[in-house]
């Protein structure tokens, strides 16, 4: 039988009990779990950083700038998929104390569509830089970090699900 498994959502395989890191740390970036404090930092380096996002991370978020509201609805959100193990987003900033961007660690089928190519792997990972950091070149060493730090996670395939890899 043939099952079309487009619109499924797969689990992270993490085990019963496992905790996500909370503090990440590769060179001079710093990465925690996004949460409403980060609001103000967020907000202004989302709409400062649409164009950038769209062309690096792509995918159907940011179209347009976000609200005060709609982003904090946004970070609540992510606290609670973090506590439940469902999914994890980091917000980075650099030892400096600079807004760098977020990594995300979704379940395939939440970012990516599941298919017989994806659902093979175990995470979809993502990341953004803001536009100062993207020409400051953070986008290629958040790409390093994250693949360092995914050494801390239970997975043993992951889904790059960026616009841009970087070589």
């Amino acid at each position: 039988m043939n099952v079309d498994i487009q619109h499924y959502i797969k689990k992270l395989p993490v085990p019963d009990g496992f905790s996500a890191p909370v503090r990440l740390e590769h060179e001079d970036l710093i990465a925690r779990p996004l949460s409403r404090i980060d609001l103000q930092a967020d907000l202004e380096g989302v709409n400062t950083s649409i164009d950038i996002i769209q062309k690096t991370r792509g995918g159907s978020w940011p179209t347009e700038k976000l609200t005060e509201e709609f982003d904090l609805l946004d970070l609540a959100w992510h606290e609670r998929e973090f506590r439940d193990a469902n999914s994890f987003a980091y917000v980075v900033y650099n030892t400096q104390g600079d807004y760098v961007g977020c990594v995300y660690i979704y379940a395939m089928g939440v970012r990516t569509d599941l298919s017989e190519g994806t659902s093979e792997y175990d995470a979809d990972v993502s990341w953004w830089v803001t536009q100062a950091k993207y020409d400051a070149g953070y986008y290629e060493k958040l790409y390093t970090a994250v693949q360092a730090w995914l050494g801390l996670f239970p997975f043993v395939k992951v889904y790059y699900s960026n616009k841009v890899i970087p070589a």
